[in-house]
């Protein structure tokens, strides 16, 4: 290593060190899905240097969120309550039960208006409680229609959903093909996904 290196090497530790609590923020930035080394800093910059008040507002937003948010007990939404405002609602259409992959989704139906009945929240085919679906179902759902991202491994998903309900008096359903294979519904232009709930066919 020449002198010059070594220099710029010493520089470069000094620079990490005196900036350590910077450098931090960064690496905790760049944890969020889609930000990148670039995007982070940019981010701690602004929030560091030009709207503290703005970072400390969001950092309080972050800590009130991560200690007041839960699963809904029935659907696996986000909620505050245990039971989400969703799922204590009367007005809502009860014989009609939604499942979709994750939380997220429910906020994508919500925000557009596209769905006034039930959800449940899939997740993973590991962490699915049968019972707990099919006491929902029970319930009183006349038709469960399948809100997933359409690809093989959901078509799977989907054969092994209605065998575990097998027995249950309920027509099961999916959103139509114009969703495009592999892209998940947050992705989906609220047109498409509309056209695809509006149009959904029997399974």
């Amino acid at each position: 290593m020449t002198k010059r290196s070594k220099d710029f090497f010493r520089y470069n530790t000094r620079m990490k060190r005196s900036l350590e609590k910077f450098n931090r923020l960064v690496d905790a930035l760049q944890q969020l899905p889609t930000i990148g080394q670039k995007s982070a800093t940019r981010l701690a910059y602004h929030m560091v240097m030009n709207d503290s008040f703005g970072g400390l507002k969001l950092a309080h937003a972050i800590e009130n969120a991560i200690t007041s948010l839960k699963k809904c007990r029935s659907c696996g939404g986000i909620s505050e309550d245990e039971l989400c405002a969703i799922c204590s609602d009367e007005r809502r259409n009860h014989e009609l039960l939604c499942i979709v992959e994750n939380a997220k989704d429910i906020l994508t139906f919500e925000e557009n208006g596209l769905f006034d009945g039930r959800y449940f929240v899939l997740e993973s085919l590991e962490h699915l409680n049968t019972a707990h679906l099919r006491d929902v179902v029970k319930s009183g759902i006349k038709e469960v229609i399948f809100a997933l991202t359409p690809s093989i491994a959901n078509h799977g998903v989907i054969l092994y959903i209605e065998d575990k309900l097998n027995g249950c008096d309920v027509r099961f359903t999916r959103i139509a093909q114009g969703v495009p294979t592999g892209v998940s519904l947050e992705n989906v232009d609220i047109l498409s996904l509309t056209k695809a709930m509006e149009d959904r066919v029997s399974i």
